[in-house]
């Protein structure tokens, strides 16, 4: 098993497993917003094995006076074919370490209403909820 940052040279996998957490997703909307999130400093953390790409996380350290300095994960899935193996909380205690480094005091996470396993997983994985997200179309 090996975790590394991708290179934009990997889109086309990354993209193959991003699609199972955010169907709605274009493969060019996909690849024009990488490259719109550049300016954050945008890092795509990949999970491989044998060569594969199985789990993947899109990461920002970002610094905002209600978290202090802190590790943001956009985006963090396992492939489907590959889930309830442990490879997602691999992924996690990559990422404390990933944060740690950076000097971050938290990790913070967002998730969807409708996605009560992935809640189940945050919990079990020491995550608290601490507040609400309110969006509006415009």
């Amino acid at each position: 098993m090996q975790i590394r940052e991708m290179s934009l040279k990997e889109l086309d996998a990354i993209y193959e497993l991003l699609v199972q957490l955010r169907p709605e997703l274009s493969f060019k909307e996909f690849d024009d917003l990488v490259y719109d999130m550049r300016h954050m400093d945008y890092k795509m953390i990949g999970m491989l094995q044998r060569g594969k790409l199985v789990t993947f996380a899109g990461v920002a350290v970002q610094t905002n006076f209600y978290h202090k300095r802190h590790l943001f994960v956009f985006d963090l899935v396992t492939d489907e074919n590959h889930r309830n193996r442990g490879y997602g909380k691999e992924m996690l205690e990559y990422l404390v370490s990933y944060a740690k480094t950076a000097m971050c005091e938290k990790i913070v996470l967002s998730s969807g209403l409708q996605r009560e396993a992935a809640h189940r997983f945050d919990e079990k994985n020491d995550f608290m909820k601490k507040s609400f997200i309110f969006v509006k179309a415009l």
